[in-house]
Order: C-alpha cells, then sequence, then structure tokens
C-alpha cells in the first residue's frame, strides 16, 4: 500500500513540474532586449530578426534592443544588469551566454578538464544570481538562448581549443534545465548549427557556418541564428503571400493577400495584388571583422527561403508559351507557362516593387544598428575598463586621458577610442539615440504594403 501511495505521490509531482514554455512571436509594443557577448553585440541576428518582423508585420511595432558586450561571460552580464538593461525597460529579455564562460586558451594546458569543471561551475553559480534577478522583475519575461556553437571540428589551425565544445554544452545543459524548472522559453543555436557544420564538412572539410576564428558568426551566421529564433516561435512555413489563379475557374486560393481580377483568358491576366507583408531582403555584403560571409552564402546550406521567405504566384491553364510577368507596368521576368503553373517564388525576383521597398527597409535598418553599434561600444570601455577604475560613466577629461593611456597597450580599448572620443559627450550620444528612433519611426511609415497591378502578358 506503501509502495502504491507514493508512486501515485511522483507521478503528481511529475503532473505538477513546470515545463519551459513555447517562444511566443512578439506583440505589439514589445521591447526585447538581447543580452550576450561580443556575438550579440555586432548585432547582425537581433537586427534580423527584427527586420523580419518589420516586413512581415508592418502593422505590429516592437522594439529590439542590443545589450551585448563583447567578452563578457554571464557574471559580468549580471554585474551589468542594473545599469545596463533595466534602463531600457524592456518586457523580454533574452539571455544568451557560453562561448566566453566555457574559456579558450585554457584547453591547451594540461589540467584543461579540471579548468573547464571549474568554469563550468563559476558560470552556473554567477548563472543563478543573474536568474534570481530576472525573475524578480515581474514586467519581464526572460527566455534562455543558447551560444551559438564553437567550430571545433573545421579543418583550420586557427584558434583551436579541443575540449571546448564540451564545455560548452555543459553550459547549455544547465540552460536548458534552468529554463524548465523557471517556466522560461529556450532556444537552441548550438546543436542546429553543429549539425550543420558537421554536415557540410564532409563535403568541404574547411566549411564553417561560423567563420574562420571558429567563434564569431559572419553575416550567413547570423542569418542562420535568426532563422532559428524565428523557427522557435512557431513561424517558420508562414508565407509572405500566396495566390493561386485558374485561367479558366479565377482565383483558387490567396493566403495573406488580396486579389482583384480584371481580365483574364488562357492568353494572360490582370489583377490587384495587395500582399499584408513584404519579402525579406537577403543582403550580400559582409559585416563582421575578418569574416567574408554574407547572407547570400548561407542559403545552400540552410532552406531559409523556403521557411521564411515564400512569395508564391501560381497561375494554372495558360496556354504553351512565355510570358512577361509585369507589376506597375515594369517587365520583371519573362516565364513559361509551365512556370507559372508550378509556382513563381516573387521573393526571388530583387526587382519587384516590393522587393525594392523591403530593401529600403532593411537598409535604413541597417543605419540603425550601426549608430546602436557605437553607442555598444561606448558601454564596452566603461564595463570592461571604467568600472574597475571606479570611474563607471565618468566622461571627464581626466576619465578621457587615462583611457588613452590604456589604449596604448591594450589592443580591445584602443580600437574602441576612435568612437569613444565623441560617445563621451552626452550630446553625441542623444543626438545618436535621437537618429535611432528617426529611423526606427520612419521604417514604420514606408514599410506598410501597396497595391499593385500585376499582368501576365503572352509573349508573341
Amino acid at each position: 500500500m506503501k509502495k502504491i501511495i507514493l508512486v501515485l505521490f511522483l507521478a503528481v509531482l511529475s503532473n505538477t513540474t513546470i515545463k519551459a514554455q513555447s517562444l511566443l512571436p512578439f506583440a505589439d509594443g514589445d521591447r526585447v532586449a538581447f543580452l550576450g557577448n561580443s556575438i550579440t553585440e555586432a548585432g547582425y541576428y537581433g537586427s534580423n530578426i527584427w527586420l523580419y518582423y518589420m516586413t512581415r508585420f508592418p502593422e505590429r511595432k516592437i522594439s529590439v534592443i542590443n545589450v551585448g558586450i563583447g567578452g563578457d561571460v554571464v557574471g559580468q552580464m549580471n554585474e551589468r544588469f542594473e545599469q545596463d538593461v533595466l534602463p531600457k525597460k524592456p518586457n523580454i529579455v533574452v539571455l544568451t551566454f557560453g562561448m566566453n564562460d566555457s574559456g579558450y586558451s585554457e584547453f591547451n594546458e594540461t589540467n584543461a578538464d579540471e579548468t573547464a569543471k571549474q568554469r563550468v561551475a563559476k558560470s552556473q553559480q554567477n548563472f543563478v544570481l543573474l536568474a534570481d534577478k530576472l525573475k524578480a522583475q515581474s514586467k519581464i519575461k526572460p527566455v534562455m538562448m543558447s551560444s551559438s556553437p564553437y567550430d571545433e571540428t573545421m579543418e583550420n589551425k586557427n584558434n583551436y581549443f579541443k575540449g571546448k565544445s564540451k564545455a560548452m554544452e555543459q553550459v547549455i545543459a544547465f540552460q536548458q534545465e534552468a529554463a524548465k524548472k523557471n517556466g522560461w522559453a529556450y532556444v537552441d543555436l548550438f546543436h542546429p548549427m553543429t549539425e550543420i557544420n558537421v554536415r557540410e564538412q564532409k563535403k568541404k572539410p574547411d566549411f564553417t557556418i561560423t567563420g574562420p576564428d571558429r567563434i564569431h558568426p559572419g553575416r550567413g551566421g547570423h542569418l542562420v541564428m535568426a532563422a532559428l529564433f524565428l523557427k522557435s516561435q512557431g513561424l517558420s512555413g508562414k508565407p509572405v503571400a500566396s495566390v493561386h489563379i485558374d485561367t479558366k475557374n479565377g482565383l483558387v486560393e490567396a493566403e495573406n493577400a488580396k486579389v482583384n481580377i480584371k481580365k483574364k483568358s488562357e492568353q494572360g491576366l490582370s489583377f490587384n495584388y495587395f500582399a499584408s507583408a513584404l519579402p525579406f531582403p537577403i543582403d550580400s555584403v559582409n559585416g563582421v571583422w575578418e569574416n567574408p560571409q554574407t547572407q547570400a552564402d548561407v542559403l545552400a546550406v540552410y532552406p531559409f527561403i523556403m521557411e521564411f521567405n515564400q512569395e508564391n504566384l501560381k497561375v494554372e491553364n495558360l496556354e504553351n508559351g512565355n510570358y512577361d510577368l509585369m507589376i506597375d507596368g515594369k517587365k520583371i521576368r519573362t516565364f513559361s507557362a509551365d512556370a507559372f503553373a508550378k509556382g513563381i517564388n516573387m521573393a526571388l525576383l530583387s526587382n519587384t516593387p516590393q522587393y525594392q521597398q523591403a530593401v529600403s527597409i532593411m537598409y535604413l535598418n541597417d543605419l540603425r544598428l550601426e549608430l546602436e553599434k557605437k553607442i555598444r561600444e561606448y558601454y564596452w570601455l566603461h564595463f570592461n575598463y571604467f568600472k574597475a577604475q571606479n570611474m563607471l560613466f565618468d566622461d571627464s577629461q581626466q576619465a578621457f586621458d587615462k583611457v588613452a593611456e590604456k589604449a596604448k597597450t591594450d589592443w580591445f580599448v584602443r580600437s574602441k577610442m576612435g568612437t569613444y572620443q565623441t560617445a563621451r559627450f552626452p550630446e553625441v550620444r542623444a543626438m545618436w539615440e535621437d537618429n535611432i528612433k528617426q529611423l526606427t519611426e520612419r521604417i514604420y511609415q514606408i514599410n506598410k504594403p501597396k497595391s499593385h497591378l500585376v499582368e501576365i502578358v503572352q509573349l508573341k
């Protein structure tokens, strides 16, 4: 009888165990702070996530706030939480760490395993302190996100630290457990990105979704990080728009779009087309220091287009032959009747007016990011240098002279001095903040989809 009671008691406990929450899509008005290290400070994955929302949900105004600082471990994130995170007034904080916590050169020493064990234990202890602070903020919903991977398997002599990935997995293990225990949403970047590396390195040993230094993802890696985050929000497979027209019977289906057919025949048709969203623009430039990777580079190894960028136009029962796709009187491209019957993804056509509209949003968002990165460099100096000197947020001439002297012997400090020369003046920072606000407001003015005249014209 006692055994039966015990079994029943354990069953009740298991049924009442808190489970990790699903990560819901962001809602209008959300202020989302990404708290992390240099990968977060680079800003690209957060900016990609915001760009997706800017183009996919044009009426849903959110804010994505970068509170990353290069070199940070979770203990440092905990120490700056009150001065750096809370003043931004986020209602969602996405916490990610592990790359720095697990260490680097320690893995080349004889006692590497013991050192790694100690670093992981220290990371967990400091994480508990930060987790308690997050839980004490009733207006903040925490989200736990694993680090992107350290690429230990690529064929490259740079920054090879044998066993670092295992230490990172130990950090990830307590992150997952904490998310489950606290009922937080959890996003896994580490394992899906590692799987891509392992798969592609079988074909090309020096391939990496991360970068030449094994640590910092390039623009392509950041796009994959954004995609995995959006996928965790259940947004994969949601089309920009989808239109299916039969020239004999008329409109068959329109998803996330409105269609008003003006003319139709087996020789072509015309219709007014209003999609409720814009395609996601893909950039082809690099942006991470010493990492040539672009967004376009990763499309061959991650199905971003299939998952997040489908603006489908399917037209059946056209006469055999070729047809010009015209939008607002401009020729976009020529397709065969068979191609139209199979369906065309207009999100791949960079000369459509809707894609060009999205590109203008992307460039404004890039400008916003560049200003935000300047502000993060200012915070980097204060939390990585001035705080230890008991001069946090002291931007006096004495402080400038002191850090300028440090820059002579410290490359990291020196790399921030160009920005700090002007950022130390509050008027300059206020101007940057105001410019960021103006850029964001402008984006939300021009990101509204427009109605377009689409014509499919048979070539004679």
